[in-house]
């Protein structure tokens, strides 16, 4: 029989504290985005500032980062990540989500404060002192990630946890439009402030000032929930369930859920469970074993495509953007986070707020599995005639189906391989499983964002050898995509409209 503390909880009103528990929780994941997608903005101000001179006997005529800079500085972020996953993962179950959350907060904003403070002037220092920064910056996104899915998840009722979970995630979103928008302030207003001379001179020197005033600035939303990180109570199922402290989960929920002490009087004050089993062990992979399996894998393929979607955003701004070296480095990544900002109103955010709308409506597993296939037809409908037809011939409709990648991996995989890892598994192992999956699924955005980042280029270019081409690149993104879909079919349960007790008992049915 179910404590009546937790059936409370999944029997609650919508009540202003669980919206004030989602800008809480998605402060976080609204730091990991606006990391990731200043990236290839500041990117091009770096390039400009410390690539000025061209090695001896280049014959390219524009200044790029090597490839192998590139790609160690998207690698090192996503290393960190994955081991924070799996960190605050474990902790979160050992010691409690409340007592990390808040480390794992102080973590981003000071490694966001270090990106913008990096080390020195030269270019090694540089690179070597952010790199540092960003890596450090990963762990504490990592750990944001299995703790707040446990934390939202544990809060919320039944009916509308998916949503809240959902909206939680949708903060990406909104980090992706505030990187864009950011960048956007800076660099027009130290164009316009610049004191360079003439039009020949493309890289102001103020352009190494402006590159870290926008990474800093990421921090700030983060910080500001910092005090209500601190005085969130910890999860009544943490509390009940692991700690085996009723009286104290009562306690806290009457504050948050504003309902007498009286209604959660338990006659048995513990709970009646089956023998604890470690996460190593026969008796969890013989009953969670299919579910650590699909959400780990489902997640692993999601960000290798989802990763790698940047690997085509170069060859859209330069045919759809003005040409870049008649800019200098403001004004290029004006552009580009303009087009960039773009995407995100019309194709991110709104992928995000379909899956809030619908996913307690449908279901976790149809809409996963709509967002792969919708997305394999995408990466199809592009990638076939790609250098035949769209590579020559940009137009609207091109950027209409680069625009669909986004929103049906936000309504979609990218949402649901969030959610569900946070609903199947016991509370003792909730926040572990989640890093699991998340971690193994950074080993596919490192394959994704490094690998595809090498092998899209069809001709020896700007540092990189002659690879595979895009077409090959973007059929492979669409078979990933197929195999996503059946693994989703024949191994990920719905979650939809049931207990999170209810997903745990390995008698109910599935």
């Amino acid at each position: 029989m179910a404590l009546k503390v937790l059936a409370a909880l999944d029997t609650a009103r919508i009540q202003l504290y669980h919206f004030k528990a989602i800008i809480i929780a998605g402060m976080g994941l609204f730091t990991d985005a606006y990391d990731l997608f200043s990236i290839p903005l500041i990117v091009l101000l770096i390039e400009r500032h410390y690539y000025a001179n061209h090695p001896a006997g280049s014959k390219d005529k524009d200044n790029y980062i090597p490839p192998v800079v590139t790609s160690t500085m998207v690698a090192t972020a996503l290393v960190g990540t994955a081991i924070g996953q799996l960190v605050f993962g474990s902790l979160g179950d050992r010691i409690g989500r409340r007592r990390v959350y808040g480390l794992a907060l102080t973590i981003m904003v000071l490694s966001s404060i270090g990106c913008g403070f990096s080390v020195c002037s030269t270019r090694k220092c540089v690179l070597v002192s952010l790199g540092l920064s960003r890596f450090s910056l990963g762990i504490g996104i990592g750990g944001d990630y299995p703790l707040s899915a446990t934390i939202m998840s544990e809060f919320a009722n039944k009916k509308t946890r998916g949503a809240f979970m959902a909206a939680v995630f949708s903060m990406q979103g909104f980090g992706i439009l505030a990187s864009s928008t950011v960048t956007m302030v800076v660099c027009t207003i130290f164009d316009r402030t610049s004191n360079y001379v003439s039009s020949k001179d493309h890289t102001p020197k103020e352009a190494d000032i402006a590159w870290r005033l926008i990474l800093m600035i990421g921090a700030i939303p983060a910080g500001l929930t910092f005090y209500w990180r601190l005085m969130m109570p910890e999860t009544a199922r943490y509390t009940a369930l692991v700690e085996q402290n009723v009286f104290q989960a009562a306690m806290d929920m009457e504050k948050v859920l504003e309902i007498p002490m009286s209604e959660f009087e338990e006659e048995n004050p513990l709970p009646q469970g089956q023998q604890p089993y470690p996460l190593l062990s026969k008796k969890f992979y013989r009953r969670h074993g299919r579910d650590l399996f699909s959400c780990s894998f489902t997640w692993f393929l999601l960000d290798i495509v989802f990763y790698s979607s940047n690997l085509f955003q170069s060859q859209i701004y330069s045919q759809h953007l003005s040409k870049s070296h008649k800019l200098n480095a403001y004004q290029e990544a004006f552009e580009v986070a303009k087009f960039q900002a773009i995407m995100a109103v019309c194709s991110t955010i709104p992928g995000y707020w379909f899956t809030v709308y619908f996913i307690d409506r449908i279901g976790r597993v149809k809409i996963q599995m709509m967002g792969f296939f919708f997305m394999a037809s995408v990466y199809l409908a592009i990638g076939i005639p790609y250098y035949k037809y769209w590579n020559d011939k940009p137009n609207k409709g091109f950027l209409v189906l680069y625009g669909l990648t986004f929103f049906f991996a936000n309504f979609g995989p990218n949402t649901t391989t969030f959610i569900v890892p946070a609903e199947l598994f016991p509370a003792r192992f909730r926040s572990t499983c989640h890093g699991i999956s998340g971690a193994i699924g950074k080993v596919g955005a490192i394959i994704g964002s490094v690998g595809f980042l090498w092998a899209s280029h069809g001709k020896k270019e700007k540092g990189y050898p002659k690879a595979i081409g895009m077409t090959d690149s973007l059929i492979i993104l669409a078979v990933v995509c197929l195999l996503g879909m059946v693994v989703t079919f024949f191994f990920t349960r719905e979650t939809m409209g049931r207990s999170l007790e209810e997903n745990e008992n390995d008698d109910y049915p599935n």
